[in-house]
């Protein structure tokens, strides 16, 4: 078998991780990166970088060719309307998939998705998430496919959750959901373990796979903050943001972007992701299906990802 893995998305957090995992296990990786971000890819042994995008047929069949597996890191989190969202999330899928039904043999298809995609109707970007996992469903024919839904995932050069968490660090908590809310955490690690697993196991059933961390059952905002609190060995002030507050933010935010020209991060259908009472995900199928089995706990995670010792100091 081939020892090619082709990888969108390269540049982002994921993706970036992702090949630095791949090339440790001794892949070789395919990278298609678009023009105007070639210059964040560092040249490392094993990796070939290919220029070009999504909507490229040319640069997707030099990406694919005599590549076991693609993994398809490479989405919108940002934007105003379905299009923004879609042209990525769903038209890129298929884009891509037709271009791997091309390749003699085909290629394993592993699609990054979200847990967001449980949930359509709260966003455009959750809807576009859905629709890219029904895409690949539908499209596949014989290709052995997976679509993994990571939680809220975190870990080194995160741009999302790290925010959040140093201001736990700082002392202070901003709660964005309801006190009950539970969701469920992936550190970054875990999830490039899981996509390896996937690539050396042998065919498995096509699906949809859920996948958390150690804890089973989730976090709720006092236990994520009880963590923290115990690895800084301080009181942490919690500061809720009610959502009247948010929605006017996402509202303001929105305004300002189509003023301006840029793709935002909070958005109202951002606002009704962040306020969902349950994301919490189950990794039952998943360890059936390839046996993989999460290994870094929050604490855990937590501590690679700020620098923070056993004894709550800054490494």
């Amino acid at each position: 078998m081939s020892r090619t893995i082709a990888v969108t998305g390269a540049t982002g957090f994921i993706g970036g991780m992702l090949i630095k995992h791949l090339l440790a296990a001794g892949w070789c990786v395919k990278a298609l990166v678009r023009p105007r971000s070639a210059s964040k890819i560092k040249h490392l042994p094993g990796l070939e970088t290919i220029i070009g995008s999504l909507q490229d047929d040319e640069s997707l069949n030099r990406l694919l060719q005599g590549a076991a597996a693609v993994v398809h890191c490479a989405g919108a989190v940002r934007g105003v309307t379905a299009t923004e969202f879609n042209a990525v999330n769903v038209e890129g899928v298929k884009q891509l998939v037709r271009a791997a039904l091309t390749q003699s043999p085909r290629p394993k298809f592993l699609l990054l998705s979200s847990l967001a995609a449980r949930a359509p109707e709260l966003s455009y970007y959750a809807s576009s998430k859905r629709q890219g996992e029904v895409a690949l469903a539908s499209m596949a024919e014989d290709m052995e496919w997976m679509a993994l839904r990571p939680p809220a995932v975190y870990g080194p050069g995160d741009k999302e959750l790290l925010p959040l968490f140093q201001w736990m660090g700082r002392g202070i908590a901003p709660v964005l959901g309801e006190a009950e809310a539970r969701v469920s955490l992936l550190y970054v690690e875990d999830l490039c373990a899981a996509v390896l697993r996937w690539l050396d196991s042998e065919r498995c059933q096509s699906g949809v796979y859920e996948l958390n961390d150690t804890q089973a059952g989730g976090y709720s905002w006092d236990e994520i903050i009880a963590n923290v609190s115990a690895m800084r060995s301080g009181h942490i002030i919690r500061l809720p943001l009610p959502a009247a507050l948010l929605r006017s933010l996402a509202a303001v935010n929105v305004t300002t972007a189509r003023l301006i020209g840029y793709a935002p991060m909070l958005t109202p259908g951002k606002v009704r992701e962040l306020r969902h009472p349950d994301w919490v995900a189950d990794n039952t199928a998943l360890t059936a299906a390839i046996g993989w089995q999460p290994s870094f706990s929050l604490q855990a995670g937590l501590r690679r990802t700020m620098g923070w010792t056993e004894s709550g100091s800054a490494a």
